[in-house]
């Protein structure tokens, strides 16, 4: 094993690595593996960079560091270096992966203490693989022993970053160094036993965590750094686990972000793979960020990760996560392939991105509407784990995302941790479906946005407590919401409704209907004056017997409450759990309202709207001179539980965009299909119709200045 020579590579390699091929290797890959057939891979998806396993709890390189357990099958071999060579024969960037969170039973007797402890001080074995152990994340371990693999990765090939894999720890670790550093940074012991909210400890260990885990980062960063200057180093994050991270850190250490989120499962959404972009960038707006897709099935329980899933599924989801702004990142577990029916739906994908890549470096996404994120706090309320955020269990979330994707109208996140007037000045409508907990500066930054012109969409209980969850008696926005509460949230309740009520454009999807469905749990409130109330719940009732499921009393309390802001803006407030309710049981009058809501906040369909038949998630790309209008064809019988069969052309669509002020049409094409796209001006907005797309559609709008 010869050291690489130090090439000469810029600093900024990262930029023009858009995607990534990922080989995972398993411990009989070696002398199995056909290195032909990756580089054929690479070649045909178009790959500009790879991650392969190199070592940490396995070796696939001919390593010298003592208890860096080598593959069984290694002997002479070095497919890890084969890949590299190959990789670079393509012109690639290349990611060395290392993955620390396990170790042999011979390593653990040479160091205990770069075991994880459990309570009662005994070494974890692991969940899944007897006979081998979790090792602490806080230890000598990860400070000392994989700093050294990643630097003799670093010496001996020609590798531009490493990349670790379940690097965090897992649960809390017992171990002496961990016990220690808690104690001196905080004066307290490492929490024990069920999580509790107002245990100081528990308190204590999320902010002592981040910092053990961002000093980590930084060490091994510098490390790499030190021995050659273009390498980095790239721990491996979770769909959220970006909003956990040092905002000192990132800036300093992650010039890219990859988000590991590899697939649905369930009954999750497909349109949460271009979700998981707009969360990293509420957090972080100027980092680029690569989607990990696994070409399998992505089923936590059954575990099925040495296969191939859906080819239809699959595409989905790597062309919803770039068309939302996510780099393409594929992996295969294990280097040996039993099963090539992968293959050509990751070439389609990646070359579908090669077509919108200028475009996309040339561009960032802009929205009018924002949705606003509660991510930490709301774990907290609900007593989640501490390494686990909220966002798969947020149902008011996933409800108004639902709603706004079938709208048809493009949007963005606010994070609830960075609630600022730079960050809502991006956008003309706030969304929150529910936030209960917002701090006292969260509510008057809100405020004051809406007083200069902001409009705000709420629902339920927002602001109803502070950052702690405390109760704060009243709504924090009720000034601008145009209500004060009269009841706390009461239900579950049957039988509920709201009846339309006055004159207003809300009403317009319910024609013929005097009611419509209200929700399980509402909030009593009292309109302020200067408002209307366009829906007021119908007092519930039983649901049984059959006879006796009638209203008894005239619609009463407000249900929606409408506000013409003094500043031009526009308020939404719906006293009912309509987000969460609509995620549960996808009733159509609920999403209407939702959207309904958003668009007379907006004052119309803002810069982009979509509309036809099916799901269609949407998002646009614009710099000054140009704007792409993504549409992602998500109709499917499987929409809402995978798997995906198979790819369904769908249409039409009409898409309307807003012609921005002192432009005007200069061109109008199709990216995918490479045609032009009949087009019409009407009242400031260039209208296109779309027969039918694929999976994918570009629409391409050049503009020059007016003449």
């Amino acid at each position: 094993m010869d050291p690489a020579p130090a090439p000469a590579r810029p600093l900024n390699w990262w930029e023009t690595a858009t995607r990534w091929t990922q080989v995972t290797f398993t411990e009989d890959d070696p002398g199995r593996m056909d290195i032909g057939f990756w580089t054929d891979v690479m070649r045909r998806s178009r790959s500009n960079a790879s991650c392969i396993s190199a070592g940490g709890y396995m070796a696939f390189y001919p390593t010298r560091i003592p208890h860096h357990y080598r593959s069984a099958a290694l002997g002479d071999t070095d497919p890890f270096g084969d890949l590299v060579e190959a990789s670079r024969s393509l012109d690639m960037a290349v990611m060395a992966r290392v993955d620390p969170h396990a170790i042999h039973a011979d390593a653990l007797a040479a160091h205990p203490e770069w075991a994880a402890l459990d309570e009662d001080g005994n070494p974890v074995e692991h969940w899944a693989f007897p006979g081998i152990f979790v090792t602490c994340p806080f230890g000598t371990y990860n400070r000392e022993f994989t700093t050294e693999v990643a630097r003799e990765i670093v010496r001996e090939y020609d590798v531009d970053a490493i990349f670790a894999n379940r690097w965090q720890g897992h649960g809390i670790s017992y171990s002496e160094a961990a016990q220690r550093s808690f104690f001196d940074a905080t004066g307290l012991h490492l929490p024990r036993g069920p999580r509790t909210p107002d245990d100081p400890a528990w308190q204590a260990y999320p902010g002592w965590r981040r910092q053990q885990l961002s000093g980590l980062v930084g060490l091994w960063d510098d490390a790499v750094k030190d021995l050659k200057p273009h390498v980095r180093f790239f721990p491996n994050l979770g769909s959220v686990a970006v909003q956990d991270l040092e905002r000192e850190l990132v800036e300093e250490h992650y010039p890219m972000l990859f988000i590991d989120r590899q697939g649905r499962h369930g009954s999750e959404a497909p349109w949460s793979a271009g979700r998981n972009g707009k969360r990293s960038r509420s957090v972080f707006r100027d980092r680029p960020v690569g989607l990990i897709t696994s070409v399998g099935p992505e089923e936590p329980v059954h575990r099925w990760k040495d296969s191939v899933g859906s080819p239809a599924e699959t595409q989905a989801w790597i062309v919803d996560g770039f068309a939302q702004g996510l780099l393409p990142w594929f992996t295969k577990f294990k280097g040996e392939v039993l099963d090539t029916r992968w293959v050509q739906p990751v070439v389609d994908a990646f070359v579908l991105h090669e077509r919108v890549e200028e475009l996309l470096a040339r561009t960032s996404i802009r929205a009018d509407v924002a949705v606003l994120d509660p991510t930490r706090r709301m774990a907290a309320k609900a007593g989640a784990p501490l390494e686990v955020m909220h966002a798969d269990n947020d149902l008011h979330g996933h409800g108004v995302y639902q709603a706004l994707v079938e709208a048809g109208l493009p949007f963005e996140f606010v994070n609830d941790q960075r609630i600022t007037r730079a960050e809502l000045d991006l956008f003309e409508v706030l969304v929150i479906a529910n936030a209960e907990m917002l701090s006292d500066t969260d509510c008057s930054v809100i405020r004051d946005w809406v007083h200069d012109g902001g409009s705000l969409v709420a629902a339920f209980e927002t602001s109803l407590a502070d950052a702690e969850g405390t109760p704060r008696g009243d709504f924090g926005l009720g000034e601008v919401l145009g209500v004060r509460l009269r009841q706390p949230a009461r239900g579950p309740v049957k039988n509920n409704y709201v009846a339309l009520t006055g004159e207003h454009d809300l009403h317009a999807p319910y024609a013929g209907a005097q009611r419509i469905i209200g929700g399980t749990r509402v909030v009593g409130v009292e309109e302020a004056e200067g408002t209307e109330v366009p829906f007021r719940f119908v007092p519930d009732y039983p649901d049984l017997p059959m006879e006796e499921v009638y209203a008894r009393e005239a619609p009463g309390d407000p249900a929606v409450v409408t506000r013409e802001q003094p500043g031009g803006g526009r308020s939404v407030y719906l006293a009912f759990d309509i987000a969460s309710l609509f995620w549960e049981s996808l009733q159509p009058d609920h999403g209407e309202l939702l959207a309904g809501a958003v668009r007379w906040a907006l004052r119309g369909d803002g810069r982009a709207r979509v509309s036809g038949p099916g799901v269609v998630d949407v998002a646009v790309h614009e710099n000054d001179g140009e704007s792409g209008v993504f549409l992602v064809n998500l109709t499917n019988p499987f929409t809402m539980r995978g798997v995906y069969r198979e790819v369904l052309p769908s249409g039409p669509y009409a898409v309307s965009i807003r012609v921005p002020e002192g432009k005007e049409v200069d061109e109008v094409r199709l990216l995918i299909s490479g045609a032009d796209a009949p087009s019409a001006v009407t009242d400031g907005r260039v209208e296109v119709v779309l027969d039918r797309i694929g999976q994918l559609e570009v629409v391409h709008v050049t503009w020059r200045e007016l003449r």
